[in-house]
């Protein structure tokens, strides 16, 4: 029996470092890659998606969130929805936790899947006894 392979939680700091080539984009970049070829699994939560996209909107205007949207649309992650669990589940990390709203989706997600973190947001470090957190170059 072959162990399952790792998982990944995106969040909006992840993403963006994709789309932006910016620091850590690599290994984004080499996770979506092994994502593609079935050596892990890698997932977002809705919530950073909309964070990524109204990040890049009011930065770099709607048409190139949109064009953020197709190009994100084309790797393979997995948008998770914002269900009640999940919103109950990310209420209760925010509640407890140094943490933004969009994070604790990102924490609740991961926690959920038993996924580990991909991100550079020095926020995520107030989680790390709930989350595994791979911390992307800075």
């Amino acid at each position: 029996m072959s162990a399952e392979p790792e998982r990944f939680v995106l969040d909006s700091f992840a993403l963006l470092a994709y789309l932006g080539d910016e620091h850590g984009r690599e290994r984004v970049e080499a996770v979506l890659a092994a994502a593609a070829r079935d050596e892990c699994s890698t997932c977002v939560s809705v919530i950073n998606l909309g964070e990524v996209l109204y990040i890049t909107e009011r930065e770099r205007g709607l048409a190139q969130a949109q064009a953020a949207l197709a190009a994100l649309d084309q790797l393979p992650l997995r948008v998770l929805p914002a269900d009640r669990e999940a919103v109950l589940a990310a209420a209760h990390v925010k509640a407890n936790h140094r943490l933004s709203y969009a994070g604790s989706f990102a924490v609740a997600t991961a926690q959920a899947l038993g996924a580990t973190v991909l991100t550079g947001d020095p926020e995520f470090a107030s989680v790390g006894s709930l989350v595994s957190v791979e911390w992307l170059a800075s």
